[in-house]
């Protein structure tokens, strides 16, 4: 009963934390360790095969694949999730010890990335490529709206000194303006190069609306406001003797 009482008290000391436990592949417990016990231990050298790219990191004997792989994220660039770790043909779990299945100094260890993590990359690689593509195309309408956007400005300083102008240059330059809006809604564009087109797009509007404003102020020059001026005419006069009514068919 006594033999039983102290494993009993063991079991209970593990229990409040103690002791830390882990199951590790092929169903055996041990006790549990964390980076700060491994890295206390004896350090060994692995070579990393990266494709063309090879690595020489060095690790605590006793890590595991996980932590060999967080150190591998500042050699590659690659996060943990998208790395995969092959020791002797077979892929490693990160929570299998390097010292465990036969990894010692100067093993070799591959890296492969994942698939579905590269995929992603090359998707995102052509995303990038269409955006920086769409971006040029607006950058080039950008350049022939500023030249338009010149000549509108030039004109409308002259109209508004009360000067008038041929008509067809005013025609001339919002049918230019109308051949860059179709050139920017033939733009096939997302991200960033969606927000320039945009831009680009309400510029041209506004310089659209600025020559119909100037066509109907260059029809009245002289008006302050771009509208015909009301004129005011004298009320006839007529004789004492006469009485208005607003019965036209009685006279006096």
């Amino acid at each position: 009963m006594k033999r039983f009482s102290s494993s009993k008290r063991a079991v209970n000391n593990v229990v409040k934390g103690e002791m830390k436990w882990e199951l590790r592949p092929g169903g055996m417990l041990v006790q549990k360790r964390d980076m700060g016990d491994a890295s206390s231990g004896p350090m060994i050298k692995i070579k990393v095969s990266h494709g063309s790219f090879h690595h020489d990191i060095t690790v605590p004997a006793q890590s595991t694949f996980g932590d060999l792989k967080k150190v591998l994220v500042q050699e590659t660039g690659l996060e943990p999730k998208e790395q995969r770790l092959l020791f002797q043909g077979k892929e490693k779990d990160d929570e299998e010890c390097l010292h465990m299945v036969g990894v010692k100094d100067m093993s070799k260890v591959v890296l492969l990335e994942d698939p579905a993590s590269k995929e992603r990359k090359l998707e995102e690689m052509k995303r990038n490529q269409s955006v920086l593509k769409a971006c040029e195309e607006v950058a080039k309408v950008r350049a022939e709206v500023v030249q338009l956007s010149d000549k509108v400005n030039a004109l409308e300083g002259i109209v508004h000194g009360g000067t008038k102008v041929d008509e067809k240059e005013l025609l001339g330059l919002t049918e230019l303006l109308m051949v860059q809006l179709l050139q920017l809604d033939t733009i096939e564009a997302n991200g960033e190069a969606k927000v320039q087109r945009r831009a680009e797009v309400r510029r041209v509007q506004r310089l659209v609306d600025t020559l119909d404003n100037m066509k109907a102020r260059n029809s009245n020059p002289f008006s302050s406001s771009g509208k015909s001026e009301a004129f005011e005419c004298a009320s006839p006069s007529f004789p004492s003797s006469t009485r208005i009514t607003h019965d036209w068919e009685v006279f006096d």
